[in-house]
């Protein structure tokens, strides 16, 4: 029992001490999910970016990946998880999603993390 006991300990001890903070997980995996980062289409702060120009039938068309850092969780898990034209299909983990959408909200979660709680 003294083992098993010390084990979790350890264990304990061990997960409390990451590699990475969360935050630089969450911007790794937004700079680099499955090969192409999210900010070539979507930009560094996910507002968006044109990626190209071009003419069909003679007209100008602009290329561009939309913004992704104003919508809500459920819209941004299903558009992860759709076939959009041009969005590579990266099947990621519930996880990776989450912590994707933590990234283009950081600093959301953080004011409200500080924000004092109202007292009863």
């Amino acid at each position: 029992m003294k083992v098993v006991f010390v084990l979790l300990i350890a264990l304990q001890l061990y997960s409390a001490t990451s590699f990475i903070t969360k935050e630089e997980y969450a911007a790794n995996l937004y700079h680099n999910p499955r090969g192409i980062g999210c900010q070539m289409c979507h930009g560094e702060l996910g507002e968006g970016k044109k990626i190209a120009t071009y003419k069909e039938e003679g007209e100008k068309k602009v290329f561009e990946g939309t913004p992704i850092n104003k919508i809500t969780f459920a819209q941004f898990y299903t558009r992860v998880n759709s076939k959009i034209i041009g969005m590579p299909r990266y099947y990621l983990t519930d996880t990776e999603i989450q912590t994707l959408f933590y990234y283009l909200h950081r600093e959301e979660f953080k004011h409200a993390a500080q924000t004092p709680k109202p007292s009863h």
